[in-house]
């Protein structure tokens, strides 16, 4: 293959790195968060055995939603790399197609839908997160809501 027929090849493979990049990105801020639910967590088991019957029915609610809250960080977690992963085989699919000269362009499609939709299911996860927070963060400060 001589370098004039690998650069639309290269410029074709930039929109699937940049998704990867964005969902590196995505995987940060949610690996974040998981690491604070973690640590919070681990600070109320600590509270849970030493307070009274009042603070630990508090405190069982609050892990409570801190469990649903990690099951949703992890559910996103996992989109977000299942997308990354798919990105990373759609670049080598791209250039295989043009060197093997295979016409994929339907697996193509099919792999760069799906991870569009572990972009978007990702964000979902992550937005039921933040509105779980907020829904915690109503309950501790007897906040309507």
């Amino acid at each position: 293959m001589i370098l004039e027929e690998l650069i639309p090849v290269l410029q074709v493979a930039v929109g699937p790195a940049i998704l990867i990049s964005g969902d590196g990105l995505l995987l940060l801020t949610m690996t974040n968060r998981l690491g604070r639910v973690i640590d919070r967590s681990r600070l109320i088991v600590t509270l849970l055995k030493e307070g009274d019957e009042n603070e630990k029915e508090n405190s069982q609610s609050q892990l409570k939603i801190l469990w649903h809250r990690a099951t949703l960080l992890r559910s996103a977690i996992f989109m977000a790399a299942t997308s990354a992963l798919l990105g990373a085989l759609l670049i080598i699919l791209i250039f295989l197609s043009v060197l093997m000269k295979w016409q994929i362009g339907w697996l193509i499609s099919i792999i760069f839908i799906g991870s569009m939709l572990g972009v978007m299911g990702s964000l979902v996860s992550f937005l039921r997160d933040v509105n779980m927070t907020l829904h915690a963060l109503a309950i501790e400060t007897k906040q309507p809501g």
